[in-house]
């Protein structure tokens, strides 16, 4: 995503507010499948993720109703791709509210993915 196209009052304003909620969006789902061995915390930080989709959607749209963003095919590329990504996180929500399995012997490879010294 670039919004460099952005006048240098609006990329540090409301630029500043896109890059936060596009990283947002990455964190919940990390931090959420780090919690993935309990149901409601995994979906909860789905949700969360999601809403921040929403939100970068909605700073785009402000960007481009008030003429901040005038390049009217990078606004469509970006709203149509952060369309998709809400898509699959709906789709993926209810994936895990179908199929969540508990037991952690269920939950592949269940070892810490950061690498820890041998003794």
């Amino acid at each position: 995503m670039t919004l460099r196209e952005l006048t240098g009052f609006e990329m540090y304003e409301e630029g500043s507010q896109v890059r936060r909620s596009v990283k947002s969006i990455r964190s919940n789902i990390v931090e959420g499948y780090g919690r993935r061995r309990y149901k409601q915390e995994f979906i909860r930080f789905l949700v969360y993720a999601h809403g921040s989709c929403d939100e970068t959607i909605d700073h785009l749209e402000t960007l481009f109703e008030t003429e901040s963003l005038t390049n009217e095919t990078l606004y469509r590329e970006l709203g149509t791709q952060l369309d998709l990504l809400g898509r699959k996180l709906n789709t993926f929500i209810e994936g895990v509210e179908r199929e969540h399995r508990v037991d952690r012997r269920d939950i592949p490879n269940p070892e810490s993915r950061i690498p820890h010294p041998s003794p």
